[in-house]
């Protein structure tokens, strides 16, 4: 089921994903009220308690709770995902979500350990093991809701193509709300494109971290980080954007 605002508003082919979409212009009161996932509940012929709620708001966390649910929750603002604790999980991108651990099939769009993705593309330079972003606009390039590690595919005036893991999140122990860019090359000398501009692009996804334990620790490159990318990009899941420039 999938709840809106509206029903005047529902996208173009979801009601084909979808068994039943529901607005809460069609329950007496919207969230935090419960009366939407109630309903929805109702609707669906389930007690409300066996539900899965996934949020992206305080509102619709705090509704969720109300009707008994289980509430998984995707910070819509990461810079303030430590008040989103109320929930039952928490996670930084739907990236991230694993269905069996609510007993739900689980995806099967992995490969080797690591997800394709939609490419992510940035300009940065490197140096002293983390990555400084570069934008024309001032305006980041990676979405906000990128908080994980990651493997791709770097250019830079070399005239070699390297291989790239990075750890990404966001960072407030400095007073200030700033990402943080972990890398690590597989291939290659750091020392061939230190203090250069370089092109990256990021084409899989390995894990994200565990926001209740020490974000510190779980974000650390590990070595089967390392194992798992550089099989991924010699593999023909990912030839496709191997062979693709990771230009801008």
């Amino acid at each position: 089921m999938f709840l809106l605002n509206s029903l005047y508003f529902v996208p173009k082919g979801w009601g084909e994903s979808f068994s039943v979409i529901h607005g809460s212009d069609e329950v007496k009161s919207g969230k935090p009220s419960p009366d939407l996932f109630l309903e929805a509940a109702s609707r669906m012929g389930v007690d409300a308690s066996c539900c899965l709620v996934i949020e992206d708001s305080l509102v619709g966390i705090k509704a969720g709770k109300a009707a008994h649910m289980q509430v998984v929750v995707v910070p819509s603002i990461q810079t303030e995902s430590d008040q989103y604790s109320i929930a039952d999980y928490v996670i930084h991108s739907f990236l991230d979500f694993q269905p069996q651990i609510w007993g739900l099939p689980p995806f099967d769009d992995w490969v080797m350990k690591a997800l394709p993705i939609d490419p992510i593309h940035f300009k940065g330079s490197y140096k002293n093991g983390f990555l400084e972003e570069i934008s024309d606009n001032n305006a980041s390039d990676i979405p906000g809701q990128a908080w994980s590690v990651y493997f791709g595919w770097v250019d830079s005036d070399s005239p070699n193509r390297f291989k790239i893991v990075v750890s990404i999140r966001w960072d407030c122990s400095c007073g200030s709300f700033r990402r943080n860019i972990q890398a690590c090359f597989i291939n290659g000398s750091n020392e061939q494109i230190c203090d250069q501009q370089i092109e990256v692009a990021l084409v899989g996804y390995i894990r994200g971290f565990q926001t209740m334990q020490n974000p510190l620790t779980d974000a650390q490159i590990l070595d089967d980080d390392k194992s798992i990318a550089e099989v991924c990009l010699d593999s023909a899941a990912f030839s496709y954007h191997r062979c693709s420039p990771a230009k801008l």
